[in-house]
């Protein structure tokens, strides 16, 4: 699938703009804080109808108006797609092919995208939390009721953790939240098993090409409850919730749970998160998110539209080549500060923009 046109209005730095992209490559340059980044980011809502800069919609109005508006003209199928949202501190309206949508979750499965930041090649350094971030966000494009599981366990979550923060907590409600919690975690950690044994599998394959034989990459589930410690996942998560119930109202929060899943990557055993070199780490990073393209093929039978945001200056010229080499068949969006003509030339043909302040002129 491929993006034709995007308008946006009122989004970020945007005023007012519209630009078409080319089917196979397109190179965004400018200086920092121009608004690069905040093109990548419009396409990339018109997918999962939320940001993987912010978890807060009204963060994106330009400063100034009391709304945004963002409208994408796709292919998908060879067949014409449009996806638009509009927001406002009054409400959020998302639209496919004319017919509106109620929510995030009946988005899902219109459009399919990659992004890959500079951040993401932290993914293995840094916390669980980003770990998990990758997991979830790729699970929400397979499985739209992941999202809903997600969301249902997130709320009991909050829930849970404002009991607990009650002088004498009610254990009637904590048994209700226990409930909801056991159930939808049981589907999540169902879905991230599977997943994560589809991304060892390809990640491991990838990491040896992209190191040519010499790092043996593997991806492991590292949940927080062991799903075979009871008869079914659901019945282990609800008999750790009890066990922990003592120690969470002591502290006041829920410290079991697929919360606080992990995953565990390591080459030839050592784990690269603690003592992996930072070309180990990145290595890593790279075979995720290129195993994450693959998966999307894999499940959906649709080229995912790769939006690489500012992060070919943070590889080194063979990773880059590896990199350029892997997306062949999808649609790229690139944004960098600027190309240098080594890269130029392996970036040959498609279109070029500049963008100033918000406007975005093409370079022919």
């Amino acid at each position: 699938m491929y993006i034709e046109k995007i308008s946006l209005k009122n989004f970020r730095n945007y005023k007012e703009e519209c630009i078409s992209f080319d089917r196979n490559v397109n190179i965004i340059t400018g200086k920092n804080g121009q608004g690069k980044t905040n093109l990548i980011e419009a396409v990339q809502i018109l997918s999962l109808g939320k940001s993987f800069r912010t978890l807060i919609d009204a963060e994106m109005i330009r400063f100034g108006a009391d709304f945004f508006h963002v409208k994408g003209a796709f292919f998908k199928q060879e067949e014409p797609l449009s996806v638009e949202i509009q927001y406002s501190k009054k409400e959020k309206r998302i639209k496919v092919d004319g017919a509106e949508k109620r929510k995030n979750a009946d988005l899902l499965e219109n459009v399919y995208t990659v992004v890959f930041s500079p951040e993401d090649l932290k993914i293995v350094a840094e916390d669980p939390e980003k770990r998990r971030k990758f997991l979830d966000r790729e699970l929400f494009q397979l499985k739209p009721l992941y999202y809903t599981q997600l969301n249902l366990y997130k709320k009991a979550l909050v829930n849970r953790n404002s009991v607990l923060k009650e002088e004498r907590p009610d254990d009637g409600l904590l048994d209700v939240y226990d409930k909801v919690l056991s159930e939808s975690g049981a589907k999540i950690i169902l879905e991230r098993a599977q997943f994560t044994e589809k991304l060892h599998e390809i990640s491991a394959e990838i990491g040896a090409r992209i190191s040519g034989g010499k790092e043996d990459i593997s991806v492991l589930y590292d949940p927080d409850i062991d799903p075979e410690a009871s008869e079914s996942i659901e019945a282990a998560i609800r008999e750790k919730l009890q066990k922990s119930r003592a120690r969470d109202k002591e502290r006041r929060t829920t410290t079991a749970g697929p919360h606080l899943d992990d995953l565990k990557i390591t080459t030839s055993g050592i784990d690269l998160r603690r003592y992996g070199s930072r070309g180990q780490q990145r290595t890593a990073a790279l075979a995720l998110k290129l195993a994450e393209l693959r998966i999307l093929k894999e499940e959906t039978g649709e080229d995912a539209i790769l939006l690489l945001d500012d992060v070919l200056s943070e590889l080194d010229e063979e990773r880059q080549k590896f990199l350029i080499r892997s997306f062949e068949n999808s649609q790229l969006i690139i944004t960098a500060a600027g190309v240098s003509g080594r890269m130029g030339k392996k970036l040959s043909g498609g279109s070029r923009y500049l963008v100033d302040s918000g406007k975005i002129v093409r370079n022919e």
